[in-house]
């Protein structure tokens, strides 16, 4: 059995959510002077890699402690679609599909190589990762409770399109206007006349709001190995634990994937990318 590690490193300098407060770390207690080395942290729940429970976004949704343990560990599959994603991209579920066998029930984790771009990375450009990360088709909401899903994954700092979440719609509005600047490379993209088809109303952060409702929760910022070829578009195991935080709306976790080396076998050969869906029934739920 190899371990892969999926976390993205956390500390003061990790990969934040715009609007919420940024990881703080300090030492109370140094072993010079009190016998011991001691930290403390203050913190969001939404830093480097970590699960979301229903509780955020849903009053009365499960909390951390609440998911059952079985949902955070069993087969699944990392699926790799790079290949397409370039600034503010747009992958659909036949795209994901096209790659691997995705069954009933897997954990999915989703490689769009936009871990590289996070804060720790050599690479690391925060207004890349933040403002200009790929994401999905809206209608993956729809495609990911036909298939029971519980816990899917991106190693981006959202699960939604920088368009369904502030960054596209209000981001730095009466200061930088970050929001323009990303509606106005969407634009470009896709074309003027398509953004309220690709990006409408109803599709605000849906993959938060249509899914918690229904127990199917994400990580967010995976990263470490995720990027190897060995572990993409193939059935592995997956794992995403996070520490048991009793009322958690969310919490951080270590991602990990395990391979039994002797039943390794090649990755499936992608097949060509299908177009964005121009339309899907997933509506609010309750």
């Amino acid at each position: 059995m190899k371990i892969y590690d999926l976390s993205q490193d956390l500390n003061q300098d990790c990969s934040f959510w715009p609007f919420y407060p940024p990881f703080e770390v300090k030492y109370i207690k140094r072993k010079a002077e009190q016998g011991v080395n001691a930290q403390y942290i203050m913190t969001s729940n939404h830093m480097g890699t970590h699960l979301d429970a229903p509780r955020h976004f849903v009053t009365k949704g499960k909390t951390i402690d609440l998911i059952p343990i079985e949902w955070c560990y069993g087969p699944g599959v990392i699926v790799d679609v790079s290949d397409l994603c370039d600034d503010l991209a747009l992958f659909t579920p036949a795209d994901l599909e096209a790659r691997a066998e995705i069954r009933e029930g897997d954990i999915l984790f989703i490689h769009t190589g936009w871990h590289k771009y996070s804060f720790l990375s050599p690479d690391g450009d925060e207004e890349k990762y933040i403002h200009r990360h790929p994401g999905p088709h809206y209608s993956i909401c729809d495609w990911l409770l036909k298939k029971k899903i519980h816990i899917w994954g991106v190693d981006m700092i959202s699960t939604d399109h920088p368009m369904n979440l502030p960054i596209g719609r209000f981001l730095g509005k009466g200061g930088l206007e970050h929001w323009q600047k990303v509606r106005r490379k969407c634009e470009e993209k896709f074309g003027k006349n398509r953004i309220d088809e690709l990006f409408p109303d109803s599709a605000y952060q849906l993959t938060h709001n249509a899914l918690f409702p229904h127990d199917c929760i994400h990580v967010e910022n995976l990263g470490g190995d995720i990027g190897k070829k060995e572990l993409h578009n193939r059935r592995l195991i997956l794992g995403a634990f996070p520490w048991k935080f009793k009322g958690g709306e969310a919490a951080f976790c270590r991602a990990v994937a395990f391979v039994e080396e002797e039943t390794a076998r090649p990755a499936r050969p992608s097949r060509p990318a299908a177009k964005p869906a121009k339309k899907s029934s997933a509506k609010r739920r309750k």
